[in-house]
């Protein structure tokens, strides 16, 4: 560790200690099943909106056998309106993977939890940092802001080759592994910085330990830093959605594909346009059993779903039927007590929500 860094850790270590965050659930504990847990709910979610989350995966999966043991609707179910959801479905076969392959116990360096579904570098290196001590630099996106607007480092992170560079100086920057609970202190004590002083827009730097030396703050480029030039390509989708219910509340359901748009979740019959989803209810009207005559169809307004990389224009169209017949040969029938357990995207728990 070069002179000009070494006193990084020893101030961020002082500064979590007096102001960084101390109550969160998932803190105070070394048990690596709760904080591989809460990591992968931390993954592009706002710590406001795991806490609820959090709590009922521990109620109902207290630790990694039970989750392991339960089946994936399930998880997903309970993963419903957190988003992201590749991120339920590596948690259910991470916890089969260390059930089966580890016994039942975490691997306990970051090198060895990295070979787990949905565990990458920074992740591991914050398990193992947390639970077992070891010296790993994590660099998630908000140790990566704090780190380039300290050290100036304008690099471009989207070369992989700069990202490792800045890997490299953050393992430089641990302090010793032998200094009592340093290593996951300092860990803490960056995600910390980076939640709640050194945010991406106004960040505070009169409260940061390392403003005295930060480059961004006296070369006035905190805006500027971190750099990362390659952005991604938004798309667009226009869905049609037809959610079709009896009078009695129950609900026409089917599970999505393994791949593509709410992979593996439950949903209504989703079609590309109006047209497709109007030969569709054409077909089931004049199929055996259904004979309401003209289909009485309710528009709902239509409204935009925001994904990571694409915006879904979604056309919500309502149809009761009378008696219930098969639909199609994708799903079945559920009741309004058995409906809200299974995965749902959000905006169709929502528009099954509002038609019940």
């Amino acid at each position: 560790m070069s002179p000009v860094h070494a006193p990084v850790a020893a101030r961020v270590v002082a500064w979590q200690r007096a102001h960084g965050r101390h109550t969160l659930p998932w803190q105070n504990t070394r048990d690596p099943y709760r904080v591989w847990l809460s990591e992968i709910m931390l993954q592009q979610t706002q710590v406001s909106t795991v806490l609820t989350y959090y709590a009922q995966f521990l109620e109902r999966f207290g630790d990694v056998a039970a989750l392991a043991a339960a089946h994936e609707d399930e998880v997903l179910g309970l993963w419903s309106g957190l988003g992201y959801y590749s991120r339920a479905r590596n948690l259910h076969r991470c916890a089969v993977d260390v059930v089966e392959l580890h016994g039942g116990s975490f691997p306990r360096t970051a090198a060895q939890l990295q070979t787990l579904p949905g565990i990458g570098r920074s992740t591991a290196a914050a398990i193992a940092a947390f639970c077992f001590g070891e010296r790993v630099a994590i660099l998630d996106g908000n140790v990566k802001r704090v780190l380039a607007r300290a050290l100036g480092f304008d690099q471009d992170l989207s070369v992989a080759a700069h990202e490792r560079a800045l890997w490299t100086i953050a393992t430089d920057l641990l302090p010793p592994a032998a200094a009592d609970d340093a290593i996951p202190r300092y860990t803490q004590g960056l995600m910390d910085l980076g939640a709640t002083v050194c945010v991406r827009r106004s960040p505070d730097c009169a409260a940061c330990p390392l403003a005295a030396t930060c480059v961004a703050r006296r070369e006035g480029r905190a805006h500027e830093l971190p750099v990362k030039s390659r952005r991604i390509k938004r798309s667009a989708q226009s869905l049609w959605l037809l959610l079709v219910r009896t009078e009695g509340g129950d609900v026409w359901l089917g599970k999505r594909p393994a791949q593509g748009v709410w992979a593996s979740l439950y949903g209504v019959p989703m079609f590309d346009s109006q047209e497709a989803l109007m030969d569709a209810v054409a077909a089931v009207v004049a199929s055996e059993g259904v004979s309401n005559g003209r289909p009485s169809l309710a528009y709902s307004d239509p409204f935009v779903h925001v994904l990571t990389h694409k915006d879904l224009h979604l056309h919500p169209v309502v149809w009761v039927l009378e008696n219930p017949s098969p639909i199609d040969g994708n799903g079945r029938w559920f009741s309004a007590q058995a409906w809200p357990a299974l995965g749902l995207p959000a905006p169709v728990r929502a528009l099954l929500a509002a038609a019940a």
